[in-house]
């Protein structure tokens, strides 16, 4: 982050002095004004509802171009990284480090992270207060922040090596937790993690492993997991990244943060897309009710959304889509669901979503959330788990974020200002006159 040549100037119509404010450049993306001495000099604040135009942190992990629609972890497209960038690991390490791993680095990353996927044995006794009919996305925000309660050895947030245990354990702890949530749910043993297995099939064994039927691991199917985690690993500072840092920002240990992270992304807005997208297409049930729903769509005054379509960020084409569009055909061909209900509905309400001007003029494009829950259906991961496997495949990037605001110099605990628009100060009645 630079000095540009150039100041932004406030002037006041009141004929209060000036303001000069530096303005940042980064290496790619819009300029920043740096409003840090505003109030200090105005006693003003500025107003940002939802931060939508606040760089609360400069960052050097994921850059987001939404009108081009382009997606980069640290530098990498992500089209590249989900064909040509080796298995979720690797972005892992990528996101971690800043760098892809040379074959040596990935062999040593990879077996530090398979050697601890285990989690405490007295971990179960956690989930045996749960509810077996609780939300997985509660189990998780539970068990994830009871991590602190067993590993205080990675705690010290100020010590670089904590940091990076607190990091590999957390990365490689999830998918076990994940599954034993799903394990819980359904009545069935908890399974434990096998080394011999690579990350993603590793996560399959454990969801669909019993004692009585061992999994069979598909090709096919792990490369759809590892795409999924891939494409979700981060996104920029959206709410539950923000929250993770917000949460950092007090000196809370990463466990807790991460915790907190999932709370956040748990909310329907963000996490849940993917699960209101199936949802959507069970409610309209048939291939011949699509009709009669696009009109309610276009209909103002029904209420009805059109969910897993268009994004907040991209107003072009989501580029995570087109990849999971690919990776949603080749599980359903695999499988042999081309002519499963629910596909053929989903199949048919993407292609009139692509052709109608209605949709198209508005940029209403499929985006990630809609292939993705598709995809982990087809795989057999119930709809309550979609966001768990959201969380999943987000932990390395609320992580990495974490780890790279520890380490900035310029950090502060966060502590947004508001618009106070309450009763100004009065005097407390007796309660005779009230």
């Amino acid at each position: 982050m630079t000095n540009s040549e150039t100041k932004a100037t406030l002037s006041f119509s009141d004929g209060s002095p000036a303001l000069e404010m530096p303005i940042y450049k980064g290496s790619i993306g819009p300029d920043v004004i740096d409003i840090r001495k505003l109030y200090g000099s105005t006693g003003m604040f500025t107003y940002d509802p939802g931060f939508m135009s606040t760089a609360a942190c400069n960052s050097s992990i994921t850059y987001i171009d939404g009108d081009k629609g382009e997606l980069l972890y640290r530098g990498y497209p992500i089209e590249q990284l989900a064909v040509n960038g080796g298995d979720f690991l690797e972005t892992c390490y990528l996101l971690l480090n800043g760098e892809l791993p040379t074959a040596d680095q990935k062999k040593e990353f990879v077996a530090t992270v398979t050697n601890h996927t285990m989690v405490h044995e007295q971990m179960q006794f956690f989930f045996r207060g749960f509810r077996r009919d609780a939300h997985p996305m509660s189990v998780l925000v539970g068990t994830v922040g009871a991590l602190a309660s067993f590993y205080h050895d990675s705690l010290d947030i100020n010590d670089p090596h904590h940091r990076e245990v607190s990091a590999i354990r957390l990365i490689a702890k999830m998918p076990t937790l994940v599954a034993m949530a799903y394990k819980y749910s359904i009545g069935q043993p908890f399974v434990y993690p096998r080394n011999d297995l690579s990350y993603s099939a590793n996560f399959m064994h454990m969801m669909f492993s019993t004692p009585c039927e061992p999994y069979k691991t598909n090709e096919v199917l792990v490369r759809a997991l590892d795409r999924i985690l891939i494409l979700h690993a981060d996104h920029e500072q959206n709410a539950s990244t923000s929250t993770v840092r917000l949460a950092g920002s007090s000196g809370a240990n990463p466990f807790a943060c991460i915790a907190a992270g999932i709370a956040c992304l748990w909310g329907p807005a963000h996490g849940g897309a993917n699960e209101a997208a199936l949802s959507m297409l069970e409610e309209i049930g048939s291939v011949d009710n699509i009709p009669e729903f696009i009109a309610q769509v276009k209909d103002k005054n029904s209420g009805v959304k059109l969910m897993g379509f268009g994004h907040r960020v991209y107003k072009n084409y989501d580029p995570r889509a087109k990849l999971m569009r690919e990776t949603c055909y080749e599980v359903l061909q695999e499988l042999g669901l081309q002519d499963d209900p629910l596909f053929k509905l989903a199949m048919a309400l993407e292609k009139i979503a692509l052709e109608d001007e209605y949709f198209v003029s508005r940029k209403l494009y499929p985006n990630v959330d809609f292939y993705s829950g598709i995809v982990q259906r087809a795989l057999g991961i119930p709809t309550a788990l979609f966001t768990g496997i959201f969380a999943l495949a987000r932990t390395v990037g609320w992580i990495a974020q974490w780890k790279e605001m520890i380490s900035d110099p310029e950090q502060k605990i966060g502590r947004p200002r508001q618009l106070f628009v309450g009763a100004p100060k009065r005097d407390v009645p007796a309660i005779d006159k009230r």
